[in-house]
């Protein structure tokens, strides 16, 4: 996820809470979804379809943060 903003990220865990908070919620939905495509946890394909969604939406939002603090820099 990410990676051309490794070291951005590196940098924000921790020190910067709306950061943390995107980043952690996107990191709940991917768990969240590879445990339903592996089958430990049940959902159907609607379900896994709408977190899949908000994944790309925090992923977009992330991305827009990250650059939005990398030209401030």
């Amino acid at each position: 996820m990410l990676h051309e903003h490794r070291e951005l990220i590196t940098k924000l865990k921790g020190k910067d809470a709306r950061f943390d908070n995107l980043f952690e919620a996107h990191n709940e939905l991917d768990h969240k979804i590879k445990d339903a495509e592996e089958g430990r946890v049940h959902l159907d394909d609607l379900e896994i379809a709408k977190m899949k969604k908000e994944k790309l939406r925090l992923k977009d939002e992330l991305n827009t943060y990250l650059n939005s603090v990398k030209d401030k820099n």
